[in-house]
């Protein structure tokens, strides 16, 4: 938020420093950002007198002039503009001086005439797009006056930085009200002293909402006669001190008004607008609709229209439309002062990539009692600017009006939540200067009404806040809070972040490093894994090209993790990352689906160092190990793994089920891919998906059984199998047997005989026991035979 100080000493009789004011009100909340001369780069032109103006003799649309620029200096400067006359007072550009543009004025001569300087154009000196002619200044200045003190623009701007739920400091009224607060000041809002002409505009324009929560009140005045030009000097030049661009003497007018107390307003020109109706209401899907920067918008049915009696004529909060807008032709106006629902302004805003100062304001929340103040002010700069004359009464449709919100205050508790001892005389000063109302008739507890513009202002611990914030955040002492309990994750497993923080404790807790990387990715990052182009969020105005898209897959975030490991020296690399994808679903709100995944890497040498450990590098049991490891510590009992045909970065790349969902992949990256990232070993990666695993874990239960009593009885086999059958098969057929007694099977060897590439040996252990006795060796026999029996008749294998 830029602070003209100017702007701020008409509500506020501020008369100290410009660092004391910041700091004060950063200490208010208000954090000071940066001091700015907004007119600094035209500090050196001055006012000039023209003398004499004849023309040049060699060229029929230059001038030679006398210039006076005070203390009896004068120029000569040829000048090309067709205005520039004698007896005019000009702003002048001396040798030296460097204009906003980066010109530097120099010594010339143009056609054989000597020029020592330059008349200034407002174009030339950033103040407007004019170019037509000079610029010519009041007659009461003097040559030789400063230009920028002579046209009263030597003004400090403050640059502000607001939080969020500050809305009622977007404006200079609101952040003059706490210039009162932490200087004690007395407020004054400008003088309202509007003339009506007759009529009724309420008779005139009828107003129709169709849901009062999406706009709780519209209000409108219509003004008649107006003509359109420049706005005066001092509103224009404020305008530009903090920001705005001047467009003319109506458009100014609502932007004054939008920074000078905070409400948006709107005009629209009158004699576009179809019918005498107003009404607001929501878009049918898919409007086509053209907004005032010549772009057609899509819509959706959860945006809100300005609508006449035919047609939409405005986004509501954002922006309005082409075909209602005002012209240099236009004449009649209908001033728009509304309140919409805020998160309706701000779904429209962000999918349509609008940000505009309005909806910055609107999806913040607006002082809805302050609306017909702010709406009357203008209609009478209007009328005073344009020559307009404005309609008796007021358009209105107000289905919600404001509810007065009052809450309980117990100024013991205050200071116990704040640590101070303060007197209640000191509460009731602060809330006073804040604007609220205090009955303190229960000395318990007080009952405090907050103003229509402290929609902050929610609860009662808001108010311990606000006392805070007079008081001196500053001089709070600090004290670290006493802590009688110890936080237990676990205890938090039913919420995502409590999940989360179990993944990651799980991870660092089996040796991996955790990975953070940015959400958005290159999309030539995507390009080389092969994944589509469907589905992608591009971001609107990226930071470079290598991070131009929303990530959909975190395989690109690791495998760039893994390059700078290695570029570091790091060869044994094992990272785990718990992250979104975004994946764009037209039928969200946002067009973005997120999805909550955990990627695992793995590669370079199985252990970090070569003794005593064993040697090798990691491979596909490595990473399976470790998401067996992670379901066996969720407790989700054994996945199936089946190998899948084709996959984009992925080879071999195998799925994971769990309960017949697929929960991820496990897969080495491709070598050609790899070698792109400087890999020169196999990388193994895992992709699971975080939020289903969540999901088993809520709908899981744990059950307990009574630890064993009786001994075991273990019978070891070793199946002759084809090369090609896999393990998990064999698992599978003697497990679909359900045999009472078989407490567990384990594979605890693999054997491939040097002469052999057609077979393989398996060696499995079989635990056979009984809850209620002791098993007998031919009970065990009878049992096992069942097994071999089984694999023979279901598989090609022997014994």
């Amino acid at each position: 938020m830029l602070l003209s100080m100017q702007w701020l000493r008409e509500l506020v009789p501020y008369e100290g420093g410009v660092q004391e004011l910041g700091d004060r009100l950063t200490m208010l909340g208000l954090e000071l950002e940066e001091i700015i001369n907004p007119f600094d780069s035209i500090s050196s032109i001055v006012v000039g007198h023209v003398v004499e103006c004849d023309k040049h003799p060699e060229a029929d649309k230059l001038s030679v002039c006398k210039v006076d620029v005070g203390e009896g200096e004068l120029l000569d400067i040829v000048c090309g503009a067709p205005n520039v006359a004698k007896g005019q007072n000009v702003p002048v550009a001396k040798v030296g001086c460097v204009l906003p543009g980066g010109l530097k004025i120099k010594k010339a001569k143009l056609r054989g005439q000597r020029s020592c300087g330059m008349i200034c154009s407002e174009r030339e000196l950033e103040l407007s797009d004019a170019h037509e002619g000079i610029m010519v200044l009041p007659e009461s200045l003097k040559p030789g006056q400063n230009f920028v003190e002579a046209m009263n623009m030597n003004d400090t701007v403050l640059d502000l930085g607001i939080t969020p739920n500050r809305a009622d400091c977007l404006s200079i009224l609101g952040i003059a009200r706490e210039t009162a607060l932490g200087f004690d000041l007395p407020l004054t809002l400008p003088e309202l002293n509007l003339t009506e002409s007759g009529g009724n505009a309420a008779d005139l324009l009828k107003i129709e909402i169709d849901n009062g929560d999406d706009c709780p009140l519209y209000q409108a005045r219509i003004l008649e006669g107006a003509k359109l030009g420049q706005s005066p000097d001092w509103m224009r030049y404020r305008l530009l001190s903090v920001g705005i661009r001047p467009i003319n003497n109506i458009v100014d007018i609502t932007n004054y008004i939008l920074f000078e107390l905070g409400q948006p307003l709107h005009a629209f020109d009158r004699d576009l607008l179809k019918g005498d109706k107003i009404r607001v209401g929501r878009a049918p899907e898919g409007t086509k609709f053209t907004t005032l920067d010549d772009q057609e918008r899509s819509l959706i049915d959860s945006d809100l229209l300005i609508w006449d009696a035919e047609r939409p004529v405005a986004l509501a909060g954002v922006m309005g439309g082409q075909n209602s807008e005002i012209h240099d032709g236009s004449s009649n106006v209908v001033l728009e002062s509304a309140v919409f629902k805020p998160a309706l302004v701000r779904k429209t805003a962000r999918r349509l990539t609008l940000p505009s100062e309005a909806s910055y304001r609107f999806e913040r929340g607006v002082d809805q009692q302050l609306n017909t103040y702010a709406m009357d002010r203008a209609a009478q700069l209007m009328s005073e600017l344009s020559g307009a004359k404005v309609i008796s009464g007021v358009a209105k449709n107000e289905p919600n009006p404001w509810q007065t919100r009052t809450h309980t205050y117990r100024h013991k508790r205050c200071n116990a939540f704040l640590g101070l001892e303060l007197d209640s005389d000191f509460s009731k000063k602060a809330f006073t200067l804040m604007g609220l109302d205090v009955d303190d008739s229960n000395a318990e507890e007080w009952k405090v009404t907050t103003p229509s513009h402290r929609l902050d202002l929610e609860r009662e611990a808001d108010l311990y806040e606000e006392v805070a914030r007079y008081y001196g955040m500053d001089r709070i002492p600090a004290v670290l809070p006493r802590i009688s309990k110890t936080f237990d994750s676990s205890m938090l497993v039913d919420t995502p972040y409590g999940f989360t923080r179990r993944i990651k404790d799980w991870g660092r807790g089996v040796g991996l490093h955790e990975a953070v990387n940015y959400s958005f990715v290159g999309g030539e990052d995507l390009d080389l894994l092969g994944l589509p182009e469907e589905g992608r969020v591009y971001i609107a105005n990226p930071l470079s090209e290598d991070q131009n898209v929303m990530r959909t897959e975190l395989a690109p975030g690791l495998l760039n993790t893994v390059r700078h490991n290695l570029a570091q020296g790091n060869s044994h690399i094992r990272l785990f990352e718990v992250a979104k994808k975004f994946i764009k679903d037209e039928t969200s709100d946002t067009e973005t689906r997120e999805q909550n995944r955990l990627g695992l890497l793995v590669t370079g040498p199985r252990n970090q160092r070569e003794w005593p450990g064993e040697q090798g590098d990691a491979d596909y049991l490595d990473v399976k190990g470790l998401v067996e490891h992670l379901l066996d510590e969720l407790k989700l009992g054994e996945a199936e793994y089946s190998l899948v045909d084709e996959h984009p970065y992925l080879e071999p790349c195998i799925k994971v089920e769990l309960g017949g969902d697929k929960i991820g992949i496990i897969g080495m990256v491709k070598p050609d891919i790899a070698d792109k990232y400087h890999a020169k070993k196999e990388i193994w990666l895992a992709d699971l998906n975080a939020d289903l695993l969540r999901d088993k874990v809520m709908a899981h239960k744990i059950k307990f059984e009574n630890l064993p009593v009786f001994p075991p009885s273990r019978r070891d086999v070793t199946i002759i199998c084809p090369m090609n059958l896999q393990s998990a098969t064999i698992e599978k057929t003697i497990l679909e047997l359900k045999l009472p007694l078989l407490e567990s099977l384990e594979l605890v060897a693999v054997f491939v005989p040097e002469d052999q590439d057609e077979e393989r040996n398996l060696s499995y252990r079989l635990t056979y026991r009984h809850g209620k006795k002791t098993l007998k060796d031919k009970e065990v026999d009878k049992e096992h035979n069942k097994v071999l029996a089984a694999l023979e008749k279901a598989l090609p294998v022997r014994f």
